[in-house]
């Protein structure tokens, strides 16, 4: 039979209840004969009460410089102790189960503590142990440094372990069960009308992630369309011996019929910032995002137009609203040697996008957003497009009402039953 990489997120595993509920589904998929290796998040909240207890722990001493090697030591222990209690849960059911850390798989990084990236994995002692009828129960969300010390892999990180785990030992596919039973055409908290996809392209997947969807985390989405990995997206709320379908990632020769728009997606956690009155001349906006780029700050949707004052312009931009204030402070510090005159923020706005790989073969995708939203009213700020998207920033207040307009806009409340599984 196959190797499989099953994933099981926060709310999956958030107390002893939930984790034997996982260890059913493993269960599942080692009766029907795979080779199965699983990797955990922590418990529901431990690695924000982690974090916590390293802010009120304070900062180290300067000459170590070392908080970001100790953060990692200290909310990296979430991971293990979910790995850790399920595998023992699944040795009481009597398995032969093993709790696996990310330096023992291993799971090379990069330096950047706190937010490495996977540099490499070695799958063959990994997949030589489920192959021999070991369950392998991995941490997620971690890794070792060249340092030799423990390196996360940023929020989310999990998910991207599994996919990297998942192609490191070739396996068929990448199970992630978390507390939604797929992928919809919008957040079913904003409107009954969505609808559950069956299939998805990593594509699409990889643009709803980087707009703010949070199924997957973006990097893992990444990593599944480069090594070709399908991923299913899977409710750990479901009865284990009666799972349902859930939502398959993969490539886009593996979707029958390509939907115009496939999804509408929201992202409540953006931030504009405007900067007035740039000097209208080669370098001062490479000055303002490279200064931001070294203070590791993401933009979006940029868009400059001219000053009411001759020789100047005007440029806005989107970032996470988390990162505002620090962008707030590195362009003021960088003020007197970029010479704009003045900045302001709005953190009350949101970005909603249209996405889909039929807008490739299909016109008039823009007109029917632009039309619709006009129609309610709903004005639009700035826009941002790609091959397979349309993104809008708009008043965070007329967010929730221009999803349900554009879910019904583009029919995607209509859409046949055999496409959505």
């Amino acid at each position: 039979m196959a190797r499989i990489v099953m994933k099981f997120g926060g709310t999956s595993v958030a107390n002893l209840e939930r984790i034997r509920a996982a260890a059913a589904f493993v269960r599942r998929e080692v009766d029907a004969g795979h080779s199965v290796a699983v990797v955990v998040s922590a418990m529901s909240g431990e690695t924000n009460r982690l974090v916590g207890l390293c802010e009120e722990a304070g900062e180290p001493a300067p000459a170590l410089d070392a908080r970001d090697v100790e953060y990692d030591a200290v909310v990296a222990s979430g991971e293990q102790v979910t790995s850790g209690l399920l595998a023992l849960v699944m040795q009481n059911l009597g398995y032969r189960a093993r709790s696996w850390q990310g330096w023992q798989i291993p799971l090379k990084t990069d330096m950047a503590h706190g937010k490495a990236r996977i540099a490499d994995i070695e799958g063959d002692a990994l997949g030589e142990a489920i192959d021999n009828g070991e369950i392998a129960i991995c941490a997620g969300f971690q890794g070792i440094a060249p340092d030799q010390r423990i390196a996360t892999l940023g929020r989310g990180g999990s998910d991207t372990s599994a996919v990297a785990i998942a192609a490191a030992i070739g396996a068929a596919r990448c199970d992630i069960y978390t507390d939604v039973d797929g992928v919809y055409t919008t957040d079913p908290r904003l409107t009954k009308q969505a609808r559950r996809i069956s299939r998805i392209s990593f594509e699409e997947m990889l643009e709803m992630a980087s707009v703010g969807a949070k199924v997957l985390q973006t990097r893992s989405v990444e990593l599944a369309m480069r090594y070709k990995m399908p991923v299913r997206v899977l409710s750990s709320f479901d009865p284990p011996d009666a799972p349902g379908p859930g939502t398959l990632i993969c490539d886009e020769d593996d979707i029958v019929e390509e939907n115009i728009v496939t999804t509408v997606t929201p992202d409540f956690n953006e931030a504009s910032i405007t900067i007035l009155a740039v000097p209208d001349e080669p370098g001062r906006a490479a000055g303002i995002f490279n200064a931001l780029a070294a203070a590791n700050i993401n933009i979006d949707m940029i868009v400059q137009s001219a000053s009411r004052e001759s020789g100047f312009a005007n440029i806005s931009f989107t970032t996470k609203e988390g990162d505002l204030d620090r962008a707030m402070k590195v362009l003021s510090e960088e003020q007197p040697k970029i010479g704009f005159k003045a900045m302001q923020s709005d953190r009350n706005v949101a970005k909603v996008s249209v996405i889909g790989l039929g807008m490739k073969s299909h016109a008039g995708v823009a007109a029917t957003m632009f039309r619709a939203l006009a129609e309610k009213g709903i004005n639009i700020q700035n826009i941002s497009t790609s091959e397979i998207k349309i993104s809008v920033l708009i008043n965070a207040d007329a967010a929730e009402y221009a999803v349900r307009v554009l879910h019904d806009a583009y029919g995607l409340d209509k859409l046949p039953q055999a496409a959505q599984g």
